[in-house]
């Protein structure tokens, strides 16, 4: 599933990444969506999405519209992003993030991240949801 992703030079799950790493990868993709080609940031994103997410939000031409919407579209092309520590908990964690989206709005998601138990991203952390927040 990966092959296509690793051919375009992504960033790759890997065990030794930790929670806050994999929220940190996600961002400065996004934050650079375009670089090193046009929507790389989410299709990085995507590349850290568990099984579960993906499941949910289909193809990546599909999870790229979503990514587009009203409610993600702060998080593309953010000019910064602050975090909170990670919660972690047994195989879960959550992060808050606030980001400054380009029109200067500050927009507030939980990553919600589970560690992969089996198949070809044993022990990886990847993103469940990325949840905006009141």
């Amino acid at each position: 599933m990966n092959e296509q992703y690793r051919r375009h030079g992504l960033p790759q799950p890997t065990p030794r990444q930790s929670p806050e790493e994999v929220v940190e990868l996600q961002l400065e993709s996004l934050r650079h969506n375009d670089e090193p080609y046009l929507d790389s940031g989410i299709e990085t994103t995507y590349v850290f999405a568990s099984a579960k997410r993906r499941r949910t939000s289909g193809s990546l031409e599909r999870f790229t519209r979503t990514a587009r919407s009203d409610i993600y579209r702060p998080l593309v092309d953010h000019e910064r992003a602050a975090t909170t520590p990670v919660e972690v908990d047994g195989d879960t964690a959550r992060q808050e993030v606030v980001v400054v989206a380009p029109d200067g709005e500050e927009v507030r998601y939980e990553f919600q991240l589970s560690r992969q138990r089996g198949g070809e991203h044993d022990g990886c952390w990847l993103t469940d949801d990325i949840a905006p927040m009141e």
